[in-house]
């Protein structure tokens, strides 16, 4: 006769855990990876998450909730301090934090200031060595030495959220961490962000791609209107840069760059509205818009 298994034995779980991290250690690939679409945007230029977004992973025995946080950096302007102050007040709500620190990169300073920064707070900190497949064992093997030595960590975890190695570990060691719970959202839920922010930042993602450099920071979108008329989602963005140098760039040589952003963007929203969408796109200066208080409000910081 098999044992029956005690109700008790294992308590629901449910909580909140973030991945925190220099800006391009892998954090917004990882959470896509764990809730299998794609809810926070990625991209190869550092600073691309803005906003704090939320993913729910539904298990029968417990519900993780990932907050999406921008990397912790040095700002340099208004923007980049009220991003920092976005970080801290979310690692302040949490119960569990993954560092993300790449297997590919060496331990620096960023990784040393962050770690300190945790130190002092009540969550759980886990170290998450990202980006496993680009390197060898031994190199694997080096890293995680050298982050074991970097502060105290409740668990190391290596991970490859492109390979998709150890994701589903790494989701049970931070299911473990969360306190017993009743469920915090309904099953069918994925995130609880307006749809307007999730497709605000696909059109702001497809933007950033081959864009120069300089760009990134200077891109903000805001979905003016989400219109429904019969079988079709019309959607009216602006895309604000600070110059008018930077709209030329945004353009493209007979606004062909523009009409890409739009094609690229208009197929991930499809994805995500699950129907038709009719995107228009305008650029518009909005001048040193990262240093003006006034104008930060009006673009949702």
């Amino acid at each position: 006769m098999s044992p029956v298994q005690d109700p008790q034995a294992r308590p629901y779980r449910a909580g909140f855990g973030c991945f925190v991290g220099r800006p391009n250690a892998g954090k917004s690939t990882l959470t896509n990876a764990i809730v299998g679409t794609k809810i926070a945007i990625t991209s190869n230029k550092p600073q691309t998450t803005r906003h704090v977004i939320r993913a729910v992973l539904h298990r029968p025995e417990s519900q993780l909730v990932l907050v999406d946080t921008p990397g912790l950096h040095r700002p340099r302007t208004l923007l980049g301090e009220r991003l920092n102050d976005l970080v801290r007040s979310t690692w302040t709500e949490v119960d569990v934090i993954g560092l993300c620190i790449p297997a590919d990169e060496p331990v620096g300073r960023g990784d040393r200031f962050i770690t300190g920064e945790l130190a002092e707070l009540k969550a759980t900190v886990l170290a998450v060595v990202t980006k496993t497949d680009l390197v060898d064992k031994r190199r694997l093997a080096e890293q995680l030495l050298a982050v074991s030595q970097l502060g105290e960590f409740a668990e190391i975890v290596p991970v490859s959220a492109v390979a998709g190695h150890q994701v589903d570990t790494l989701v049970d060691v931070m299911t473990k961490y969360l306190p017993p719970s009743p469920q915090l959202y309904p099953d069918d839920m994925l995130t609880d962000d307006p749809e307007q922010v999730l497709v605000a930042e696909l059109i702001r993602e497809a933007a950033l791609e081959g864009v120069r450099d300089e760009l990134p920071h200077s891109i903000a979108v805001v979905v003016e209107e989400m219109i429904p008329e019969g079988q079709v989602m019309k959607i009216y963005a602006d895309l604000y840069v600070e110059r008018p140098s930077q709209k030329a760039i945004v353009l493209g040589h007979k606004a062909s760059r523009l009409k890409e952003v739009g094609t690229t963007a208009r197929k991930q929203i499809e994805e995500l509205l699950g129907s038709r969408v009719y995107l228009d796109l305008h650029v518009r200066v909005a001048k040193d818009w990262q240093r003006d208080p006034k104008q930060l409000r009006k673009l949702g910081f």
